[in-house]
Order: structure tokens, then C-alpha cells, then sequence
């Protein structure tokens, strides 16, 4: 080996250790619990530039590691989460390790051979196709994706009720990709143009109906979300600690802004017997009659042969019985019978209960039903409650409704249809976070409730395309 075949591969060293730092650090830094927004934008640029001139063998583990380290923001929250069950935390993070070094190979073997736009569409395919398969495998769904880091950016998240969330996680990774691909070195300059060209129009029309609000409904419903700081899962109602927390938000609500019509308490507050329901409807139902407002709460409902559900009731202001949900995606909680009916209130409003939302339905039923506003009890672990509220409003997005979140140990909002926050609290540091806002009605089903994934299947079919494009033709450095 000469002198110059050494400082060469020197060089390939520090490029491709280069790539993979700034890789890690900007998937650290713009996804997870907290994200940066601008960065995900940003997070696998390194490793696609990095891949035209580095070999195959450290292109693809440069991929690996990044997407490895990157997850490294969730590590503490996966490991001391009790709703994500030990093997789905290796999952979730060797899994998108490997989805991000797939990705990285079917762009590689793209630009290799002279493709850049096959490089730049295929990429995000990849990865959105191997997303969609997770999320139809997992027990927990999914959250905490590229989509989720663009949830207070409601101009991107706006095609989302065109194309599910997947147009947004596709979106977020096909600009890196492009950017990539147009300064891949050795391209021709009429497939750059090509490239800038179909990337610059997809672009402006997924952001240009971003722009467009569609439908301007006045407010017509002042929905209020309140979640207790002290508060413990699934207090006996009957106990002295519970009929102490009932009386709190008995007289919490007594204290709310008038004009409230909703009233959205958080999941699990209490525990009560099948037999025995009315001691928690009571005095929920006098607090509605009095104020005026329909109030929504969480709880473990036991059953005498041993079984229970985790429950939502909704207590309508007219006096009469509660529509009762029961949640229909429990994870891995033993004992817990998952439901499968929706629920709604005299006036429309749909029930939900915080993991259903990691998943397509109930959230698209409700939808196509027409359903203007859902109401989501919940219960999160502080770390995940800005990206657990996230994907609740993302569903709202995705089929045209407003959602109305409580959640202990971590946020209560409110959101209209179109992606907007209308007001947000946390809990900590006071007694009670209260969100008050008034909610636009529904825009009725969206293309993504009436259609469903099949953007997701869409990005299958590119991926497939992308990777036998990628397997035919000389490379255009064949000892890469």
C-alpha cells in the first residue's frame, strides 16, 4: 500500500466518522420526546451524502449506527415505560436502525447508477413502507415518528388528511434525500433538473394545500381539558383518597370559564365495580346538569369474574344515562378486555382512550360517522406528553376532527381540525392544568378516513420499484 492509498483511506475514515456523528446528533435532537423541528429535516442528510463515494460496507454501517444512536433521546423512557413491553423496545430501536440503513442502500444503489430521482422517491419509501409494517405488527402502535416532530407545524401536517401521517413522515425525509441526490457527484445535469424539478413540484403542492384551511367554521363549542397533578391510576372511588379526588374535579369544574359544553377529565382517575358505576356517575352527572356541560372521564371498571375494562364514560348534561367506550387497544396490560364499539354523546362527540390513538381506528370509525370532536382521556409518563398529545392531534388531522386531550403527568389540549393547538397546559408546579378553548366543528371525513393507508401502500410499490431499479445497470464506481 502507497503513501497515497493510505492518506486516501485516512480520509474515508474521518468522512465517514464525520457523517456519522452529525447524523446521530441531529436524529438525537429532532426526534424524540422534545424534538427541533428544522432538524429532522436535516437527521439522515450526513450518511446520504456520505454514500456515493464511501464503500457499500461503511455507508451501511455508518446507516446503522446513526439510526442506532440516534434513538439514544428515548432510551430511559423506553426502558422505564410501563405501557411499552420490553421486546418492542428492541424493536423500535433496532428496527429503525435497519429501516434507516435500507433506506440509505436502496439510495446508494440508485445514485450509483446514474438515478438520482428513482435515489431521491424511493429512499422515503423505504423507510415509510417498513414504518407501516411496524405499526401494523406493534401492540403499542406507533408515535414519536418523523410525522410527530412537524405537529406544531400545521402547514406540513395538513396533507395528512390526504395521506395519513405517512405524507408527512414521507415528506420530511424525502428533502434530505433530494438534496442528496442532486449533489451526488458524476449525476447528469438534465437528471439534477428532472430532480429538482418532480421534488420542487411535489413539494409545493403537499405545502401549498397546507396553506389553504379548508372550511371556516365559527366556534361552536368551548370545550374545557383539566387534568389533576396530584393524581394517582385508578384510585377506588369508594376510598377516602377517591372520593377526595371526585370532590376536586367536582368542584374544578364548578370553577371553569363560562359557556363550557365539554368538560375532559384524564384515564383511569378511579376504580369501580361493574355493579356499582352510579357512585362515580353521580356525582359527575349533577356537576354536568349544573354547568351545563357534558364531562368525559376515565376508569378501571372491574368485573365480578375477575376481568376488567379500562373505561370512558361520558355524562351528558341532560340528565340522562352515560355512553360508556372501552378502550380498544390495552397493550400489554394483563386482565384488561379491549373493546370494540364506539361511543358517543347526544351531541356527537366521540370517546376515545389515550393508546387508541397510537392507532388508525377508532379515531377513522369515528370520522366517517361524522364525528366533529373527540375526547380523549389519558395518562402519560411526563416524557412522552408532548408527543403523546402530538399524535392525538395528528389523528384529528388526519380525518378532520377536533380533539380535546387530559392527560395526567403530562398535557391537556385542545385542537381544531386543521392541526392548530387552541390551548395547552401541563401538569406540574399547581394544583390542575386547564385547557379552554372554543372548537370549530368538524370538516366531516377526509380523503385519509374514507381511503385510508394507502399512501402507505403507495410508498410499497415505490420502494419495490426503487429497489429492482437499484439492482439493474452498471454502477457508475463498480468497486463501491
Amino acid at each position: 500500500m502507497t503513501v497515497d492509498d493510505e492518506r486516501r483511506g485516512g480520509t474515508a475514515v474521518a468522512r465517514t466518522a464525520a457523517a456519522l456523528i452529525a447524523a446521530s446528533a441531529l436524529l438525537y435532537f429532532g426526534t424524540g420526546p422534545d424534538p427541533i423541528p428544522a432538524l429532522s429535516w436535516l437527521a439522515p442528510l450526513p450518511i446520504l451524502l456520505l454514500a456515493p463515494s464511501a464503500s457499500a460496507r461503511a455507508t451501511l454501517l455508518a446507516a446503522f449506527a446513526a439510526g442506532f444512536l440516534g434513538t439514544a433521546n428515548s432510551w430511559a423512557y423506553f426502558l422505564g415505560s410501563d405501557s411499552i413491553p420490553l421486546p418492542m423496545v428492541a424493536v423500535i430501536v433496532l428496527g429503525s436502525s435497519v429501516l434507516l440503513m435500507l433506506s440509505v442502500a436502496v439510495f446508494r444503489a440508485s445514485v450509483l447508477r446514474g438515478r438520482p430521482l428513482t435515489a431521491a422517491l424511493a429512499a422515503p419509501a423505504v423507510w415509510v413502507t417498513g414504518l407501516y409494517l411496524v405499526s401494523v405488527a406493534s401492540p403499542v402502535g406507533v408515535m414519536g415518528t418523523f410525522a410527530t416532530t412537524q405537529a406544531d407545524q400545521p402547514v406540513v401536517l395538513r396533507i395528512a388528511a390526504i395521506t395519513g401521517a405517512w405524507g408527512v413522515e414521507y415528506l420530511v425525509l424525502l428533502v434530505p434525500a433530494a438534496v442528496a441526490a442532486l449533489l451526488a457527484p458524476g449525476v447528469a445535469t438534465g437528471s439534477r433538473l428532472r430532480t429538482g424539478a418532480v421534488v420542487g413540484l411535489l413539494l409545493v403542492a403537499a405545502l401549498g394545500y397546507g396553506l389553504i384551511r379548508p372550511g371556516s367554521a365559527e366556534p361552536t363549542t368551548r370545550v374545557a381539558a383539566i387534568a389533576k397533578t396530584d393524581n394517582h391510576w385508578a384510585t377506588e372511588v369508594l376510598s377516602p383518597e377517591g372520593k377526595g379526588i371526585l370532590q376536586s374535579y367536582v368542584d374544578q369544574i364548578a370553577t371553569l370559564p363560562g359557556g363550557v359544553r365539554l368538560v375532559v377529565l384524564p384515564e383511569a382517575v378511579f376504580t369501580v365495580d361493574e355493579a356499582s358505576t352510579e357512585v362515580l356517575v353521580r356525582p359527575l352527572r349533577e356537576a354536568a346538569v349544573a354547568r351545563g356541560a357534558d364531562v368525559v372521564v376515565g376508569a378501571i371498571v372491574k368485573q365480578a369474574r375477575g376481568g376488567r375494562y379500562n373505561a370512558v364514560f361520558g355524562v351528558p348534561s341532560d340528565g340522562s344515562p352515560a355512553s360508556v367506550f372501552h378502550k380498544w387497544h390495552v397493550g400489554g396490560s394483563p386482565g384488561t378486555i379491549p373493546g370494540d364499539k364506539l361511543a358517543r354523546l347526544p351531541g356527537g362527540v366521540g370517546l376515545q382512550n389515550c393508546m387508541d390513538v397510537n392507532f388508525p381506528s377508532p379515531s377513522r370509525d369515528y370520522a366517517l360517522l361524522g364525528t366533529p370532536l373527540i375526547a380523549v382521556p389519558a395518562d402519560d409518563e411526563d416524557v412522552d406528553g408532548w408527543q403523546h398529545s402530538r399524535t392525538a392531534l395528528l389523528r384529528g388531522v388526519e380525518n378532520g376532527m377536533a380533539m380535546a386531550w387530559a392527560a395526567t403527568d403530562g398535557r391537556t389540549i385542545v385542537t381544531d381540525p386543521w392541526g392548530t393547538v387552541l390551548a395547552e397546559d401541563r401538569t406540574g408546579g399547581k394544583p390542575f392544568a386547564v385547557a379552554v378553548a372554543d372548537v370549530p366543528g368538524g370538516v366531516g371525513p377526509t380523503p385519509y378516513s374514507r381511503f385510508g393507508d394507502w399512501f402507505a401502500w403507495l410508498c410499497a410499490a415505490v420502494a419495490l420499484l426503487g429497489t429492482a431499479s437499484g439492482l439493474r445497470g452498471a454502477k457508475r464506481n463498480p468497486r463501491s
